[in-house]
């Protein structure tokens, strides 16, 4: 099906304006969320809000570019960007280099600014994939041409998180490696195979780690601990359902007090919904929705296979990331430290999230 363009400057506005809205309410619920413990910590109500707000425009500047820019350029950086990945998530083990937070090191501290490699991990990735399936065509059925050499490089990756500890993106990788390899004509065998070899060696991360299994137990019934290991998803439930219909109004959530940790970043979707209700929360999960399915429609509408690859995995990525993290706020999936795009505090993710969404826009207005 071709996508018909806007005529003003070639941008797709199916894409463009849920971007928009998504990144100005996330300014708006960075903000809230975080103006008070800023406000006692550090002294400045506004501090997360105006770093929040410089990644911001750093990420719609980065945006803009990549959507002036060609795609066949990232097929060319394809190398450089996986080498750069994994220098960086090495990086995170070298003493004075890796910056640790609540026990896991994901995190490289430049002055007052911190990077997830992660991100840009993720990012590498998915041009990684859209070049390397496009040139493989039809021998993506073959196990030795289509499979292995893609669950190597991923496997690397997934290593490297693993270790950091940061075993939900690495999950997260895993999943989207399935869905592209699925999509890319590898056969249903090879997949099942995957899936079934994959299983126990998760069981066993869980298991082997205390705290991954209490979170288990907590997703399980976390009113078991409501003062101990189920106390975040247990405040997250008290938020949705102190918000009601129509929410208690902006800035006036009660659980981000202190009560829901990180209430900024992980868990900015629970203030959301204490705050702006069923109705606002609603708005927000169709806003996603509209941008996960005009993205396909994308990736199905482009006229190059690499471009198609590359439009599908930065939309299943995106959606994935969005579709784990209201689960974990909401209770359906076991608690686990993942950002929701547009709207969690931090640069790495906001700014890589907005340079996908420029190569989207790239691609929509070639299709």
């Amino acid at each position: 099906m071709a996508l018909k363009q806007s005529e003003t400057g070639g941008y797709d506005y199916f894409i463009l304006v849920p971007v928009i809205a998504l990144v100005g309410l996330g300014l708006v619920l960075v903000y809230s969320a975080s103006s008070h413990s800023a406000a006692l910590r550090i002294g400045d109500s506004y501090f997360y809000l105006k770093r929040q707000a410089l990644f911001c425009l750093i990420g719609l500047g980065g945006m803009i570019m990549a959507k002036n820019i060609p795609c066949a350029v990232y097929s060319k950086l394809v190398y450089p960007l996986l080498v750069a990945s994994v220098v960086l998530l090495v990086l995170l083990f070298v003493p004075g280099f890796g910056h640790k937070v609540g026990g896991a090191s994901r995190w490289l501290k430049v002055g007052a600014f911190s990077f997830q490699p992660s991100e840009l991990a993720k990012f590498s990735l998915v041009v990684y994939m859209a070049y390397s399936m496009s040139k493989k065509g039809s021998n993506m059925e073959v196990f030795s041409t289509g499979v292995l050499p893609h669950l190597l490089v991923a496997g690397v990756f997934m290593l490297l998180m693993i270790l950091q500890p940061d075993l939900g993106t690495a999950l997260i990788i895993g999943c989207w490696l399935l869905i592209v390899l699925f999509v890319g004509g590898v056969r249903l065998r090879h997949l099942l195979g995957l899936i079934l070899l994959s299983g126990p060696i998760v069981l066993w991360l869980v298991w082997r780690v205390d705290y991954r299994l209490k979170r288990w137990w907590a997703f399980i019934n976390p009113w078991d601990d409501p003062r101990g290991i189920g106390f975040q998803i247990v405040h997250s439930f008290l938020a949705f359902g102190s918000g009601g219909v129509f929410g208690a109004g902006l800035g006036n959530s009660k659980q981000k007090l202190f009560y829901l940790p990180e209430a900024h970043t992980d868990f900015v979707f629970s203030v959301a919904g204490e705050e702006l209700g069923f109705l606002g929360v609603s708005i927000i999960i169709i806003l996603f929705g509209f941008l996960i399915v005009r993205g396909i429609k994308v990736a199905l509408g482009s006229r190059e296979l690499y471009s198609s690859y590359l439009a599908l995995g930065l939309t299943c990525m995106l959606g994935l990331q969005v579709l784990v993290n209201m689960g974990v706020v909401m209770g359906l999936l076991p608690t686990k430290g993942l950002t929701l795009p547009f709207f969690s505090y931090g640069g790495s993710s906001l700014v890589l999230n907005l340079l996908g969404i420029g190569i989207l826009l790239n691609i929509s207005s070639r299709a």
